[in-house]
């Protein structure tokens, strides 16, 4: 991963907090189209195609792909060469993508949660604050009447981010597409889903305990392991004197609700759904 790459996901701001700054200015260096010119990358910006790739963590075989996705209709030759055509196949992308990252990761969730998670995680207002914490902005074609206006719009910048979903999917495939999913809004589903979800397994076990030991849990660090970016935890819930099976999670909150989940299975006599070792 690219310095500017990681720079930039150090910047993202968390989906469920906040908004998109709704009166983002745009940069000096916006790229504004006269109304019958076209983007030409060779004699123009390439230097500027050059930074966006490495912000976003991702080369491309085709540029024009990249171009295109960063054109917004205003900045456009025609309609057909701005970015409306990829968002279209971006936000099915999205969605698919999603859908089988919560198939895969939260297979104790049933249907009504992950859609809830999904609706969370790929709604226009996520798509734009990851375009913000990027700075796509900086590399956005318009027109000059838009970049005139000083402001960026969030449905601009949630365009920009499917389009190069699509973009990259044309270009690198399936698999590069999904990584690119996954490395954004892969954080986020994870905050989406411990945070809003993952919360009723904590919650079950604290009534259950109350009611039935009169006692509540408590969460015990057990182990923990891997460099700090990308640390895993062990933790167990423990009610009196009994400690419950223990659980992995990618984040102490995912760890706690593994190991709530763990609890509530022992306690009513079934497996436990997450393995410690």
């Amino acid at each position: 991963m690219t310095s500017d790459c990681r720079a930039a996901k150090k910047r993202l701001p968390s989906i469920l907090n906040g908004s998109p700054d709704v009166n983002s200015e745009l940069p000096a260096n916006i790229v504004a189209q006269d109304e019958n010119l076209a983007f030409d990358p060779e004699s123009d910006q390439p230097s500027r195609l050059d930074r966006c790739q490495r912000r976003i963590g991702y080369h491309f075989q085709n540029r024009q792909l990249l171009i295109e996705a960063l054109t917004h209709a205003s900045g456009a030759e025609h309609r057909l060469a701005s970015n409306e055509r990829l968002e279209f196949l971006g936000d099915a992308i999205l969605g698919a993508v999603v859908c089988e990252l919560l198939y895969e990761r939260y297979p104790q969730y049933q249907e009504g949660d992950l859609t809830k998670i999904k609706s969370a995680v790929v709604s226009r207002q996520a798509c734009a604050k990851i375009s913000e914490a990027l700075g796509l902005q900086e590399f956005l074609i318009v027109g000059r009447g838009m970049a005139a206006s000083q402001t960026i719009p969030p449905s601009l910048l949630a365009d920009v981010f499917e389009s190069l979903i699509a973009a990259i999917h044309l270009d690198g495939g399936n698999d590069a597409a999904k990584r690119f999913i996954e490395q954004y809004i892969g954080p986020e589903i994870e905050l989406a889903a411990t945070g809003d979800m993952g919360g009723n397994y904590k919650s079950l076990l604290q009534q259950m305990a109350q009611r039935d030991f009169y006692s509540s849990p408590s969460y015990q660090l057990l182990d923990e392991k891997g460099p700090d970016h990308r640390k895993c935890f062990k933790v167990a819930a423990q009610i009196g004197s009994t400690r419950y099976q223990a659980a992995w999670g990618r984040n102490k909150k995912e760890a706690e609700q593994r190991a709530a989940c763990n609890a509530l299975a022992e306690i009513n006599g079934e497996s436990p759904q997450y393995i410690s070792d």
